[in-house]
């Protein structure tokens, strides 16, 4: 295991059953606490255990259609068996510090698709990450990563298709998200809601690989917060570009706003959006969309349009 550098469907709905990254969240190679682009501090980020609701959207919390298994503790091998080191116990987690799952496998055999139609948007394939590498899955005993999360699913192949809205509207009110995927990544691996099986913070509790994912119960590969792998290459001093869609059809883009500075969640509504200018479609557009954050709940709270069937 390598600690990281600082720098760094439809499908089944389906519980995670382990790992979550260390460079999980898209920080595009940022330093934390540089004084251009300031923002949240990656060694200290506020754990969201707790921060779920079933009642309705709130900001910075997710807004869940379910709980998971929380009671019962989860499947066999669902979430970290152990806390590592970098919890605090002040509440806070440093990302900075998480161990990774050992391994660079890349795929030769990822599939993936993308069309438009008039009204929709269609991704499909087979679920495995196109041009990204992932760990080696199950976790393996000689992994130091196995020490707190011992994941016992392998990464599998298979049937997706998203097909959402090519112009999403704004719904009436804000629903709820699945346990399963809420969105697809631009290289075609499902975007999971930020929580673990035991209604956790994922992504402070649970070990990924070295591109932020992990699989589940099916062998789904999947993502809790948009990797570093995905705004690799892009400017610390511009808006971060797209890193996928949520299945109301909205676009979701990386964690950075104008300037490069590092959004909040102060920065975004409870469904962890805004209506701000990005380049989508080929030109600059006032629009609403995601923004993909360091602080938890990472991606979406809510879904703001009307997500696919």
């Amino acid at each position: 295991m390598k600690r990281p550098r600082r720098t760094q469907i439809f499908v089944p709905l389906a519980l995670c059953a382990a790992v979550t990254a260390v460079t999980a969240i898209g920080i595009g190679g940022a330093t934390p606490g540089t004084a251009a682009v300031s923002g949240p501090d990656a060694r200290s980020l506020p754990i969201g255990d707790g921060r779920v609701t079933t009642s309705g959207p709130q900001r910075g919390y997710v807004y869940s259609c379910q709980t998971g298994f929380a009671a019962g503790g989860g499947p066999p091998g669902a979430g970290a068996q152990a806390e590592g080191p970098w919890i605090h116990g002040d509440g806070t987690y440093d990302l900075t510090a998480k161990a990774t799952v050992d391994g660079k496998v890349r795929w030769t055999n990822a599939k993936l698709r993308k069309s438009k139609s008039k009204s929709r948007r269609t991704y499909s394939g087979n679920g495995l990450p196109k041009g990204t590498t992932t760990g080696e899955f199950p976790i393996r005993s000689s992994d130091d990563a196995y020490s707190y999360d011992r994941n016992p699913n392998s990464i599998r192949s298979q049937s997706v298709r998203y097909s959402v809205p090519r112009h999403p509207q704004k719904a009436s009110r804000p629903s709820c998200l699945s346990m399963g995927p809420v969105g697809v990544a631009k290289n075609g691996v499902a975007i999971f809601n930020a929580l673990d099986a035991g209604d956790r913070d994922a992504v402070a509790h649970e070990v990924q690989d070295s591109c932020g994912g992990h699989p589940q119960m099916s062998g789904l590969y999947h993502y809790h917060a948009i990797p570093s792998c995905l705004t690799k290459g892009e400017s610390k001093r511009r808006a971060s570009g797209l890193v996928g869609y949520a299945l109301d059809g909205y676009p979701i883009y990386g964690p950075r706003g104008h300037g490069g500075r590092l959004l909040t969640n102060a920065d975004l509504d409870a469904c962890h959006g805004q209506t701000s200018r990005v380049f989508f479609a080929g030109r600059w557009q006032l629009i609403y969309h995601y923004n993909a954050t360091l602080e938890y709940p990472y991606t979406l709270g809510c879904y703001r349009g009307t997500p696919q069937v």
